[in-house]
């Protein structure tokens, strides 16, 4: 009898504690869904266009009711599509467009990149900040920091220097970044953000307004000495504000709320912070992430992609006088992520799920 080849899985599922017990025993269901995170990333967020679309377009339309999507960066923007129309599939997809038509210089300053971003977000929810603000079922909260100790100046040596001093604190301790940064949260004003209370670093949440809306998007990926730093978000504590991954890069936040915290993810571990990419003992807390299921792409499927990972910002380096050749990539990327979608939305359906969990 011939060998029957079955292709390797699209997808890892790992779960906190609690989840894994629920999910083991109950599967899990749209219904359960409550929170759904989105970490800082940049261009990954496109090489999981295809599970978004499946998870936001097809399965957790199931069953509409109020879901807090809380992000940093790229999240935030990933979010604010969805949460601006009726036909999330359809935004997620033109954000991915978006994306990758983006071209910038050798050289390109801060300034650019902050003018050509500003641009993109007003073509993406230009014109639908109502609808983002009154959104039958999505809650969305975005989450920034406020520059502190030096790093509200945009001028290349300072900023550079004081990057420098927060990196050699973290490397003592993550706490000490509660010196150079404060965290923001602009959430929907009919629900707080789905969090315990922020007791790690100095932290402040204010409503989410049609005034504040693309600065907060905009200060949400600000990344220092990339994008200017957004200055004085209306409604929020006055001050510069940049990139919430600094602090919250995969959103190691204490979660609270009655069910599940569905987590599409680039990867399947969490990193609490943007200086932590590099130190390997930093790591989520399982008390936090106790109640996460965590959806990410397999080692597998990476290795079917056209460069053995998901699109980056360093395609941008990499691909240098090779715009045409990035958009091919990042096409492929984007059109392949639909298997992600599928394999998802066959685990949900088939119940499978249960039988590929695992610990996170």
């Amino acid at each position: 009898m011939p060998a029957i080849h079955t292709r390797p899985p699209a997808l890892i599922v790992r779960a906190g504690r609690r989840a894994l017990e629920r999910v083991r025993e109950q599967g899990l269901r749209p219904e359960d869904v409550h929170v759904i995170p989105g970490a800082a990333g940049g261009p990954k967020a496109l090489g999981l266009s295809g599970l978004d679309r499946a998870i936001f377009g097809v399965w957790l339309a199931r069953a509409p009711q109020e879901r807090s999507l809380i992000g940093s960066s790229i999240g935030s923007w990933r979010f604010a599509a969805v949460a601006s129309s009726d036909d999330p599939a359809a935004q997620l997809a033109k954000l991915a467009e978006l994306y990758t038509c983006q071209r910038f210089s050798k050289g390109v300053s801060p300034a650019e990149v902050t003018r050509k971003s500003t641009l993109f977000l007003e073509e993406l929810i230009g014109g639908r900040e109502q609808a983002i603000l009154e959104h039958p079922w999505y809650r969305l909260s975005i989450v920034v920091v406020r520059s502190l100790a030096g790093l509200e100046d945009d001028t290349r040596g300072r900023l550079g220097l004081g990057l420098m001093k927060a990196i050699s604190a973290n490397m003592v301790s993550r706490r000490h970044l509660g010196r150079f940064f404060e965290r923001g949260i602009i959430h929907d004003r009919r629900l707080p953000a789905p969090l315990a209370k922020l007791v790690d670093f100095p932290s402040h949440q204010v409503p989410l307004t049609r005034e504040n809306l693309i600065p907060a998007l905009l200060a949400s990926a600000s990344i220092p000495l990339v994008m200017s730093g957004v200055r004085n978000i209306p409604g929020a504590p006055q001050g510069v504000y940049r990139d919430g991954g600094l602090l919250d890069y995969h959103l190691d936040l204490p979660y609270q709320q009655p069910g599940v915290v569905l987590y599409p993810h680039f990867t399947d571990k969490v990193v609490p912070g943007w200086f932590d990419k590099t130190l390997p003992w930093r790591r989520g807390d399982a008390g936090r992430l106790q109640d996460v299921v965590l959806v990410a792409p397999s080692r597998a499927y990476l290795d079917s992609l056209p460069d053995k990972k998901l699109p980056d910002r360093k395609d941008f380096e990499r691909y240098a006088g090779d715009d045409a050749g990035r958009e091919r990539t990042w096409r492929t990327a984007i059109a392949r992520s639909e298997r992600l979608g599928e394999e998802f939305l066959e685990l949900m359906d088939s119940g499978r799920v249960q039988e590929v969990l695992q610990p996170l």
